[in-house]
């Protein structure tokens, strides 16, 4: 059974020409947690600071089928994408000022390196599942 806070909140995506699904920040975590459990609402704050981002929360053992062969093995791990592409993919630590600067860098960057293949397989994974 999912609890009301791991369920995905819908948040809003801003559509910027060249990047047809926007900008993603997908939080890959565990319900047992207690690390992902703290930093909920930290992630769900920056969803609201960060309107034109789509914020994701994904439970890696509900979810299963997302994760797909993925092996998370550090919670919380971020996934941040941008249009089809998935730039990166990590563990962070839990702390808003992390995940703000993260997002900063990776939008200011002209190309961002990609975060590799296995980051893309999840991100593509999680776009199909959440109508990206």
């Amino acid at each position: 059974m999912v609890s009301p806070a791991a369920s995905p909140q819908p948040h809003s995506t801003r559509r910027t020409p060249g990047e047809p699904g926007g900008w993603w920040v997908v939080c890959l975590c565990a319900g047992w947690c207690g690390t992902c459990r703290d930093y909920r609402p930290i992630f769900d704050e920056l969803a609201r600071e960060h309107s034109g981002v789509r914020f994701e929360w994904v439970d890696v053992e509900d979810e299963s089928e997302v994760a797909g062969d993925l092996d998370v093995e550090t919670f919380p791990t971020l996934l941040v994408a941008s249009g089809a592409r998935a730039l990166f993919l990590g563990p962070l630590l839990p702390q808003a000022p992390v995940l703000a600067r993260l997002l900063t860098s990776l939008q200011a960057a002209a190309h961002p390196a990609g975060a590799g293949v296995d980051a893309q397989d999840v991100f593509e994974r999680i776009q199909a599942a959440r109508g990206g």
